[in-house]
């Protein structure tokens, strides 16, 4: 019985998930035995410092040293540990993922933001049919702008705004600008209408409040009208009312804008959630290099 573990490493929070392969005839799934998420906000130092902290870079160790031991008692048979916006943007990102290395044996990664968008993309493929989708994945440092026509995506974005950089105002107006000129080049001969795709914690949390479940689509008018009803509490009744992590309640309001405005320039009218992320994509790529791709 293979047992995988991903690790994904973001700005906002770090989360690991662990599964056992099921193989029906030759057919793969993955059952889910583990998921940790702890919102240790990488992205706060980075995008104001531009390192990781001396407190944030010990509280990552200890962490990292907490997943590793479930992964011993899990008898994890294979692992991926990827990391996204703000290490990559952190001066000493790389001399932190080797600390982890020499202290722990545990290898990880900081990929760029394209292939964090080809690692999505996998988990994606069984919701895309021949319709024209914009795939939106909002992170707290990127956020990451896919094309798909036909099932094959045929432009890739990624641009340095997200929820904790918006959420501190570390985010360039120009970007805003660059990103918007992105989605009207790609679209403006599209007759087609787009169906955008949403990706993230913040997108997925904005569904749930929706009533949506997983797999289901959003209206621009019914997500709207989630992001203003959250918008009416303070930060400490989203927490207590609404009952969002902290590290959630602040950043959705943010994100939610990102996801808005995307839609808005696409002409885009609805937003399907299929809640997948980084580590679906992360854990089919184990499948396929240890069972063989199907």
């Amino acid at each position: 019985m293979l047992k995988l573990a991903a690790v994904d490493i973001g700005s906002n929070a770090v989360r690991m998930q662990v599964s056992r392969v099921i193989d029906r005839e030759g057919s793969y799934f993955l059952k889910k035995m583990e998921y940790v998420r702890f919102p240790l906000r990488l992205g706060h130092d980075v995008f104001t410092e531009n390192r990781i902290g001396q407190e944030n870079a010990g509280k990552f160790l200890k962490l990292m040293e907490a997943f590793k031991i479930l992964m011993d008692l899990y008898e994890v048979d294979d692992c991926m540990a990827l990391a996204t916006s703000a290490m990559r943007e952190a001066e000493n990102g790389l001399e932190i993922t080797k600390e982890v290395k020499e202290k722990l044996g545990l290898d990880i990664r900081i990929i760029d933001g394209d292939e964090e968008a080809d690692l999505i993309n996998r988990g994606l493929q069984s919701f895309l049919t021949d319709k024209t989708y914009l795939h939106i994945d909002v992170g707290g440092g990127s956020t990451e702008l896919n094309l798909y026509i036909r099932k094959e995506k045929v432009a890739s974005r990624s641009f340095p705004i997200g929820s904790v950089r918006s959420l501190e105002k570390h985010d360039d107006p120009a970007v805003w600008v660059e990103m918007k000129d992105w989605v009207l080049h790609h679209l403006k001969r599209r007759h087609s209408k787009v169906v955008s795709i949403g990706t993230g914690g913040n997108i997925n949390k904005l569904s749930d409040l929706a009533g949506k479940k997983p797999g289901k689509t959003i209206g621009i008018e019914k997500l709207e009208e989630v992001q203003q009803y959250i918008g009416q509490f303070s930060l400490e009744d989203r927490i207590n009312i609404l009952e969002l992590n902290p590290d959630r309640a602040d950043v959705i309001l943010p994100a939610s804008d990102i996801y808005l405005s995307v839609m808005r320039w696409a002409d885009s009218g609805r937003i399907l959630v299929p809640e997948v992320g980084l580590k679906d994509g992360m854990l089919q790529t184990m499948i396929d290099r240890n069972l063989g791709e199907k």
